[in-house]
């Protein structure tokens, strides 16, 4: 397996874009890293673009080929990929696997959503084919629901308080206002969190993401590509695993296997323990989620997810800083581009351009999961 770095990144901003194509924020995106990257477009191997909703949403599905076509990519092979939440990440391991393999010396991967201009009702109902509708469909579940149940285990399991909840809202919140790419920063108290609205007991309107409209891309390039003056960020590891995709399989609800699953693997190849990790882009749909993730990736000792939040120590300047970017909860889930943009985040802080910059950030982690846990990509990037 070949060594393979970041050449080039290129985000929108993440909330709502009612004028623009969908093709046309994954174009945006691509071609800004394809100019950072300084790489000839004939050198690109190929392309893979993480979507989930697209069908659905917009009435459009073969966005690979659409925007390849649009990028002047020629005839290389175009993959769309769907992991429901966790489409982005699978498509950047598939493009790092393609030139870590010899594939090719270069590849591009796009994540892609466009979601304000439906209802609600619309976008609840296509978020819910991400569940194992034949199966867990006549609960009437929603994520929130299953969220909100995870909340209330976690609570009676630990201890955990409305008050450690909020903390990562709190936070997270306040770090979108930092990031100019930022759909829903706030300054937020535990009084106002407290006062919205409630969705699915305990989860709360502020304690929920929102939908947003929003791409992102990076270009992978093996060493001999690698010439555009950059810090160079390498791969250090790129995992994914599954889950099951029934809620009743699942044996813990505060705990997803496919996380636990793939960051083992990925601390099994990069050679590091959660004590390196620096900063951490994790899945934190709801802020629940974000306790949760955090202690399945061995980030923060089993059961004080919340606790370690309230006491600021997933914060900067704490034991490790989880969501610098503002996470979904500020910065938005445009599902597809979710993962790619983490890695954004994760690339412009390990070169130091980050505007809520961690200090000394040397080495980087990625988490996306999908559905009720049914898929999870894990990666850790390193600065050279």
């Amino acid at each position: 397996m070949r060594n393979v770095y970041v050449a080039g990144v290129g985000s929108t901003t993440f909330g709502k874009h009612i004028a623009t194509p969908i093709e046309s924020l994954a174009v945006q995106a691509a071609a800004t890293a394809l100019i950072e990257a300084g790489i000839e477009r004939k050198e690109i191997g190929a392309l893979y673009l993480g979507n989930f909703i697209s069908g659905p949403l917009n009435g459009k599905e073969v966005l690979a080929g659409i925007v390849g076509s649009r990028l002047g990519l020629g005839n290389i092979p175009c993959t769309k990929v769907e992991g429901a939440c966790a489409s982005g990440g699978i498509a950047f391991r598939h493009a790092w696997m393609a030139i870590a393999s010899g594939m090719c010396d270069a590849a591009i991967v796009v994540g892609v959503e466009k979601m304000t201009h439906s209802s609600t009702a619309e976008v609840t109902s296509a978020l819910n084919c991400a569940m194992d509708n034949e199966n867990d469909g006549p609960s009437g579940l929603t994520f929130p629901g299953l969220f909100g149940l995870a909340w209330r285990i976690h609570a009676q399991q630990y201890g955990t308080t409305r008050e450690d909840v909020a903390a990562v809202v709190i936070k997270n919140k306040a770090n979108g206002l930092l990031n100019p790419l930022a759909q829903m920063g706030a300054e937020l108290t535990l009084e106002k969190i407290m006062g919205s609205a409630m969705i699915a007991d305990p989860l709360q309107m502020f304690d929920c993401c929102p939908a947003s409209d929003g791409a992102a891309a990076i270009v992978l390039c093996s060493e001999r590509l690698l010439t555009n003056g950059q810090p160079k960020i390498k791969i250090l590891a790129s995992a994914q695993t599954s889950g099951s995709p029934r809620i009743a399989n699942h044996p813990d609800l505060c705990s997803f296997e496919a996380t636990v699953t793939a960051a083992h693997k990925a601390y099994e190849l990069s050679g590091l323990q959660p004590k390196d990790i620096d900063l951490v882009e994790l899945h934190d749909c709801f802020s629940i989620a974000e306790i949760i993730d955090s202690e399945d990736l061995g980030l923060v000792p089993r059961g004080l997810g919340g606790k370690w939040a309230a006491e600021g120590r997933t914060n900067k300047g704490g034991d490790v800083v989880i969501n610098a970017s503002g996470g979904l909860l500020a910065k938005g889930h445009p599902v597809g581009a979710t993962g790619i943009g983490q890695i954004y985040e994760v690339v412009q802080q390990l070169r130091g351009n980050h505007p809520n910059q961690v200090a000394n950030a040397r080495i980087g982690m990625t988490h996306n999961l999908g559905g009720t846990g049914v898929a999870c990509t894990v990666n850790i990037l390193g600065r050279e």
